[in-house]
């Protein structure tokens, strides 16, 4: 009953419920104080209301914005609490006493000192927000001041309206001891620190704090772009959860010959950004971005196929690319909205196949091979595990926008593919990391995910106590503990290369200051390096894991793992380049025959019905190469999906792009030449 109701309240937790639950009971209760009245209820139910709402706004409750919709906004009810105050002053016997009428008088004022506040907070914000968020891009051409501190601009609202606490304590007080002093001690406190507060924020409302017009910004952006002319850019437009679609591709653009630029469209996506030290350019207004100086652009790359890409899909001087952020048997692959591209890239032959046998009207000639520059990090197989258990890694993709049952294997596999890999005859080690996006659309998938956590974490805990391990347990002890000193050292150097310290500097200031040179990116992806390996090396090699955020990554589970199982999906495809035995679960029941027709990626894959009882033959082929039938399937598919290893991909993908730049040029020069205009650099 306490699941529905939380689910019914759209709220986190049952925490988050008792909390909403005592501050809708807690104002009548003040209210039936005040009538009563009775100062030690009212006094209680008051602080009751207080730490329920602090509560609420700190977990970031979806029923705040609830009360707001319902006119029972936070204004409103720290006022309807200050009536009821008044209301106990009247009975209790205070109605013609001057501490009756200060106390309106003060809180009257009070009330009225918000609106000053609210009023300079909204300048602030509004006369601070740049048309654009910028990286490594020199804005020194616009005057851009620093920020107010973070403690004064974080919910304003609410810090200004607590501070009735003081006049409430001091008149509660004042009633039950006779005296009034305290009362307008707790008052004068009140508009005091109100007063206060409104004074530390005048000084950033100054011209000289804020940011420049918006058209003064623009042409510093445009200077920008004339002097440092890009000739290749990635463009992105997403949610803020999609952004590892274009970190994926930073490495590579920063490996690039000419001169990259990641050009964004969302500004929640630039705080997700890896760093890098590539410029990178937000425009969230499709007029400004039609109205920049782009004629150095030869070549556009596109991760994703978004309704925003026709703002940039508009300009004639540059080629546009199709490149995705993986490389997949789903009908994403083969979406016939690529057609507006002049090319679709793909790894390998099987893209250019993919879309030959999907006739969404991509031409051939169209298709490039470029490789997969992102998998250079993944290892290649050794043919024998890498430690005396076995590790199988899970990673199943989500469930996609529709009920299709084929999207993932989560729902009517996933857990007896853990249970089978947790009780196996022989141990295995599971690491279980899924999709970023599993449970945000179907809540059966989140359950499901939620009881596979559960079940790896159970299985963890059964097996630190085993007696089998203790000697391996003994022997690491000391060196898991050095591994986990090292990670926290190395989380304070990246926090200091990525200066998350400076928490007070707002979206203006950090696109003012935020620059990464090469070698600041070199040392940080050395720090990630070392802190993956410490990351292993502070748990056992025979430790279940259960692995979610940005770290460790997905290739990195890919290099730790003997093996996989997965779903549909470019996981799959990306694991392939290790040439490790993995298995793919046929969760629609096609039936092998027909699942391997349809999906080129499982060519070389064991097929899982959805009770994963041909499990045992993975785990053979992981143990013992004599039983491992499918490596040479593996060899070839690898090479049909991801292209050859020589040339390396990077050089592929960077020839792919300076071959299309001087399509694009010598089109340009073309035109100009029709039109009879001047040709130039």
């Amino acid at each position: 009953m306490i699941s529905k109701a939380i689910r019914l309240a759209r709220v986190g937790s049952g925490s988050e419920l008792a909390a909403a639950l005592l501050l809708g009971l807690g104002f009548p209760c003040i209210m039936a104080a005040a009538i009563a009245p009775n100062l030690w209820f009212f006094a209680a139910a008051a602080f009751v209301t207080y730490a329920a709402d602090q509560y609420l706004h700190r977990c970031g409750s979806y029923l705040i914005n609830r009360l707001a919709a319902v006119r029972a906004g936070l204004s409103i009810r720290f006022l309807v609490r200050q009536l009821l105050l008044v209301l106990l002053l009247s009975r209790m016997g205070y109605g013609e006493a001057t501490l009756f009428y200060v106390t309106v008088a003060c809180l009257l004022a009070f009330y009225g000192l918000q609106a000053p506040q609210s009023a300079i907070v909204t300048l602030i914000r509004l006369r601070r927000k740049l048309p654009v968020v910028t990286r490594n891009i020199d804005l020194s051409a616009v005057s851009i001041g620093n920020a107010p501190p973070r403690r004064l601009m974080s919910r304003p609202a609410e810090k200004m309206l607590h501070l009735d606490l003081f006049g409430l304590i001091g008149v509660l007080i004042a009633i039950e001891t006779g005296t009034a002093a305290f009362a307008y001690a707790g008052l004068a406190l009140m508009l005091g620190f109100a007063v206060l507060y409104l004074a530390a924020l005048l000084p950033y409302a100054r011209p000289s704090r804020l940011v420049p017009p918006e058209a003064e910004v623009l042409a510093a952006v445009d200077d920008w772009l004339r002097s440092y002319r890009p000739t290749v850019i990635m463009y992105f437009s997403g949610s803020k959860d999609s952004a590892y679609q274009v970190n994926m591709w930073l490495e590579t653009m920063a490996q690039l010959g000419g001169r990259p630029l990641i050009f964004l469209r969302e500004r929640n996506i630039v705080p997700q950004l890896a760093m890098t030290s590539v410029p990178v350019l937000c425009v969230p207004g499709g007029v400004h971005l039609m109205n920049l100086d782009l004629s150095s652009v030869r070549v556009a790359l596109y991760a994703a196929n978004v309704g925003k890409n026709i703002h940039m899909l508009r300009v004639p001087t540059m080629k546009h690319v199709f490149i995705g952020h993986g490389d997949s048997d789903k009908l994403a692959s083969v979406n016939p909205y690529s057609k507006v591209y002049d090319e679709v890239w793909t790894a390998g032959k099987a893209g250019r196949d993919r879309y030959a046998l999907a006739d969404v009207g991509i031409r051939d000639e169209d298709i490039v091979e470029v490789g997969r520059p992102q998998l250079a990090s993944i290892k290649a197989w050794t043919g024998a595990p890498k430690n005396p258990v076995p590790t199988v890694l899970y990673a199943p993709t989500w469930e996609g926008w529709d009920d299709n049952p084929g999207n993932t294997s989560l729902l009517l596999a996933g857990e007896n593919i853990v249970r089978r890999l947790l009780t196996a005859e022989e141990p295995v080690r599971v690491l279980y990391k899924p999709h970023p996006f599993t449970g945000t659309r179907s809540r059966q998938a989140k359950a499901v995910h939620a009881r596979i956590t559960a079940m790896i974490e159970k299985a963890a805990t059964e097996r630190a106590t085993d007696p089998r391990w203790a000697k391996e347990r003994e022997a690491l002890r000391a060196d898991q503990a050095e591994a986990r000193a090292a990670m926290l050292r190395i989380e304070t150097q990246l926090s200091r290369l990525a200066g998350s310290a400076q928490t007070d500097r707002d979206e203006a200031e950090q696109s003012r200051d935020a620059k990464v040179d090469p070698g600041t990116e070199a040392e940080t992806a050395k720090l990630r390096e070392e802190w993956n390996d410490a990351y292993w090396r502070s748990t056992g090699w025979w430790e279940h894991k259960v692995i979610v955020g940005a770290a460790p990554r997905l290739y990195d589970c890919f290099n730790e793992s003997d093996a996989m199982v997965s779903d549909i999906s470019s996981v799959v495809s990306d694991f392939i380049a290790s040439g490790k035995p993995y298995a793919v679960t046929d969760s629609a029941a096609m039936g092998v025959e027909e699942f391997r027709r349809q999906n080129t990626a499982v060519r070389a894959a064991v097929i899982l019905s959805n009770s994963a009882v041909e499990l045992d033959e993975l785990l053979a082929a992981v143990t013992d190469p004599a039983a491992d039938s499918l490596g040479e399937d593996r060899r070839e598919l690898k090479q049909y999906l991801l292209g050859p290893d020589e040339p390396t991909s990077i050089e592929q993908f960077d020839t792919a792009v300076r071959e299309l730049a001087a399509k694009a040029e010598a089109r340009n020069i073309g035109v100009a030449r029709s039109l009879g205009e001047p040709v130039g650099g």
